[in-house]
């Protein structure tokens, strides 16, 4: 285990508390990640003062009266903003989320003994480890528990089933089976839990170092949260070019993606969801003809449902409905895709083709990345050698056209699109004394 090293305002924090009497530690994840050499983005402390006595202690600093009713204030450090805590424990969870009621306590074990996981519920005072529930036998055989009852866990705050699952993708952790029984068992919860928090955690979980085996253990759980999957789990492809099913297939594509580019990863996550709807069966095994499309839609409401933002949305979108195009490897053909959908999402495409691709049957792969791959070095020497593929690269203008005596209006930006196509397929060099001359035969 690594050692804690605390910031400036934090190790101050616990200074002033401790020197006023008050216990106080550094608690939660800050002190989990510390453990394992990653740093912590934010540090949390908690203490047997009251808000009150908080702010007295800390009245010559900004202070924020964070969740004061659950016994939150945010202190300002030079270095930055310290959520202090109050030891509480928990009442009912009515909503499957978040308390009813919260009571002060005096004991540390209390407090910790209301966290999700044990990883999660060590405490650090400045000096010594503080671990009531064997968070750190956990941490060193690298597996994630509740803190006591799994299922009452979950009860009291659906939402750690994700983060459980999260955990496991991005830290590579397995989940001990009671734990893990319980997440199968509870699933069912996750609908209570609001859009925007399922969005965060899968989002984290699928750009995780363990996703595949996450996706692969817990498909009933996405089911849960996205419906339209239900469908894919199980689904038999029938074809030379798969040996998974059309889920764990998706699964695959995004564990075998090169990039950490959110967009990306939710399109292989979704790129194949409409296939059911288009399976087709003959003497060749099975089809999916025009699967790309109805993929697209039923990703729109999925997103949708999700509350992505629309940059994103959009994105992924574009990314699903071309999936599967067939990119030929010459200049032109790659200047007509830049035209089409500009030079980032074109690569974003590339990186897709080529983790679907991955996830096909072995045997099957080789010409097919071997374009990709062609596919690439093009569009670096397109972009290297500034060759024309958009209007704005376009020799001419639309005020050249004008001087010809063409009225301001629809023909002029006809006129323009017709010389950017003779352009990008190679007809014509983008010159203007050449493509003046042909828009004078086009007035």
């Amino acid at each position: 285990m690594n050692e804690i090293t605390l910031p400036a305002g934090a190790s101050a924090i616990l200074h002033a508390l401790q020197s006023h009497g008050f216990e106080a530690y550094i608690v939660g994840g800050c002190v989990r990640d510390s453990l394992l050499g990653i740093t912590p983005k934010d540090w949390d402390i908690c203490t047997s003062a009251t808000p009150q006595q908080v702010e007295e202690i800390f009245a010559s600093h900004r202070i924020i009266e964070t969740g004061v009713q659950h016994g939150t204030v945010t202190i300002v450090m030079q270095d930055g903003q310290y959520e202090v805590t109050t030891f509480r424990t928990d009442g009912d969870y009515s909503d499957h989320r978040r308390p009813d009621t919260v009571s002060f306590t005096s004991s540390i074990a209390e407090d910790l003994s209301r966290r999700d996981f044990t990883m999660n519920a060590i405490a650090y005072n400045g000096s010594g480890l503080f671990d009531f529930y064997n968070g750190l036998s956990d941490l060193q055989s690298i597996t994630i528990s509740c803190v006591g009852s799994a299922d009452a866990r979950f009860k009291e705050d659906a939402l750690r089933m994700m983060r459980a699952l999260r955990f496991s993708s991005v830290y590579g952790f397995s989940i001990e089976p009671a734990t893990a029984a319980a997440i199968h068992k509870d699933k069912d919860l996750l609908r209570l839990i609001a859009a925007e928090r399922i969005n965060s955690e899968l989002c984290k979980l699928l750009c995780g170092k363990n996703a595949l085996t996450v996706l692969l253990e817990y498909s009933d759980v996405m089911a849960v949260i996205i419906p339209e999957l239900a469908p894919c789990i199980g689904f038999n492809q029938n074809n030379r070019y798969h040996q998974y099913t059309v889920y764990d297939h998706m699964m695959h594509a995004v564990a075998g993606c090169k990039t950490d580019s959110l967009p990306v990863r939710l399109a292989l996550f979704l790129h194949d969801i409409g296939k059911p709807l288009c399976y087709t069966e003959d003497e060749n095994g099975g089809h999916f003809h025009g699967h790309a499309v109805p993929s697209r839609d039923i990703g729109k409401t999925v997103l949708e449902r999700l509350r992505f933002d629309t940059k994103t949305k959009n994105e992924v979108l574009e990314l699903i409905l071309y999936h599967d195009a067939l990119i030929e490897p010459t200049p032109k053909t790659v200047r007509r895709w830049l035209n089409k959908v500009g030079e980032d999402r074109l690569r974003q495409l590339l990186l897709v083709r080529e983790a679907d691709i991955r996830a096909h049957a072995a045997g099957t792969q080789g010409s097919r990345l071997a374009r990709c791959s062609a596919v690439a070095s093009i569009l670096d020497e397109v972009i290297r050698q500034e060759q024309c593929f958009s209007l704005k690269d376009l020799a001419v203008s639309g005020k050249d056209i004008l001087v010809l005596g063409i009225p301001q209006g629809k023909r002029v930006g006809e006129i323009l699109h017709s010389l950017l196509d003779r352009v990008i397929s190679g007809e014509l060099p983008n010159d203007r004394s050449v493509l003046m001359k042909e828009a004078v035969k086009m007035c």
